[in-house]
């Protein structure tokens, strides 16, 4: 192996370790809350809750069971691929699935908080603080970043980014 091909099999080994760091921190957290949620089924008051908490509640699972796969899927794509020499695809696909995790991540906090602030103060407060939440995921982890992303002078090309994860 050539240095250039083991400089890069060094970045690639470097990415992916970045990645799954990163990973570890939203798996916890959307695991806590997924099983936060999981246990809402199993108290007095959701018994007598009404049909928007209930579908409010489900379509919160659902997006959290969604970004639980999403951010986890990795692992096994790394653990079933990477002495077969695909790590730059391990990467790749990982890097999508934890955007779109964190997508499902987003909209399942904000399910939670609007179903929370339902739950407590309900009407227009809680929706406020449901939009509230869905503006602030989406401007901290997708609008800004995407910004300071185009922003960057260099290009997905430049052979110098070593920190780049694509």
């Amino acid at each position: 192996m050539s240095q250039a091909e083991e400089s890069h099999q060094r970045r690639l080994a470097r990415n992916l370790n970045e990645l799954l760091q990163e990973l570890r921190v939203a798996q916890a957290g959307v695991q806590i809350l997924f099983g936060f949620l999981l246990s809402i089924v199993f108290t007095e008051r959701y018994a007598s809750a009404d049909a928007y908490i209930r579908a409010t509640h489900l379509i919160t699972i659902l997006f959290a069971g969604g970004a639980v796969a999403l951010l986890t899927a990795p692992a096994p794509w790394h653990r079933l691929l990477f002495r077969r020499g695909r790590r730059e695809d391990v990467i790749e696909v990982a890097n999508r699935f934890a955007i779109a995790g964190l997508v499902c991540l987003a909209l399942a906090m904000t399910g939670t908080i609007l179903m929370l602030g339902e739950v407590i103060v309900g009407g227009w407060i809680a929706i406020v603080m449901g939009v509230f939440a869905a503006l602030v995921f989406g401007t901290l982890w997708f609008a800004w970043p995407w910004h300071e992303r185009k922003r960057d002078t260099m290009t997905d090309g430049d052979e110098d980014d070593e920190d780049r994860i694509e």
